[in-house]
């Protein structure tokens, strides 16, 4: 992680630093925090608006940040259109069945486990119900999908859903009612679905509701694992779930782009690939 003040308190560490350590330093609060208003960029780097906006675009020039109105984000990578849960399920298959037969090791007699909604949980789903081994089994999810999926595997299992407003796309449970469970809950593990899994952005999802409630998830979770195929690795979208470090492992898709690979592995996150 970049050296730079990961909150911002009013102070002025940074006054009076060359503009070239300062534009790192701006670069490395981007990409840790996802986004950061102009106003806060110049409280915390004691320097006006205007010079802000003037680092920003030499930013936005050279290291592949995006300005926004009021502040600046890294740069989307990544598709803009959201796939729907039918179409998602068509791609890569037999890649997300391998991720799911490697993340269901971590699943153990006795365990409570959140499972998010998406093509890849679906696959770990599937999994789980063909586990005859598992018995006293809690699964909470907020997928519709999901849920069916595991009925079979009642009384085996124990499959909790969320409640909450339902988003047609994804066959999944958000805000506000769905943000009340992971209140009230603590599970062993979680498995987090997303659309892009970057050495720098970290964890990020194409559709803000969701990527605040897989945050709510993480929280709610002793440990954390993050599910992604091939194509999410080096990719940036708008809603950040959390950092690399929040997580304690990706398993990723054995198609994944090497570069994207070696960053990952170099940001020290652990990635065991299917």
């Amino acid at each position: 992680m970049a050296d730079v003040p990961t909150s911002i308190t009013g102070a002025v560490p940074d006054a009076g630093a060359p503009a070239t350590i300062r534009r790192q330093r701006m670069l490395g609060l981007i990409g840790d925090r996802g986004f950061v208003r102009v106003s806060e960029l110049s409280d915390t780097f004691g320097v006006s608006e205007v010079t802000v906006r003037a680092d920003l675009a030499v930013l936005e020039g050279t290291q592949g940040i995006r300005r926004v109105h009021g502040g600046a984000m890294p740069r989307v990578t990544g598709p803009l259109h959201e796939r729907s849960f039918e179409e998602a399920l068509q791609s890569s298959a037999d890649e997300k069945l391998s991720i799911a037969r490697r993340a269901v090791e971590l699943v153990e007699p006795g365990m409570s486990v959140i499972v998010d909604v998406g093509s890849t949980c679906m696959a770990l789903a599937r999994e789980l119900a063909r586990r005859e081994d598992l018995y006293d089994v809690t699964v909470i999810t907020n997928g519709l999908t999901i849920a069916l999926e595991l009925e079979n595997a009642v009384p085996r299992m124990q499959v909790i859903v969320t409640g909450g407003t339902l988003r047609p796309l994804q066959h999944s449970l958000v805000a506000p009612l769905a943000s009340l469970m992971f209140a009230h809950v603590h599970a062993d593990l979680a498995f987090i679905g997303c659309n892009g899994v970057d050495a720098r952005a970290g964890v990020t999802n194409i559709n803000l509701p969701e990527a605040e409630l897989k945050r709510e998830m993480v929280q709610a979770s002793a440990r954390a694992v993050v599910l992604a195929d091939g194509s999410k690795a080096g990719q940036v979208h708008l809603g950040r779930i959390g950092e690399l470090a929040d997580f304690e492992a990706v398993y990723l898709g054995a198609s994944a782009d090497a570069r994207a690979l070696r960053a990952l592995r170099a940001a020290h996150a652990r990635v065991v690939r299917a």
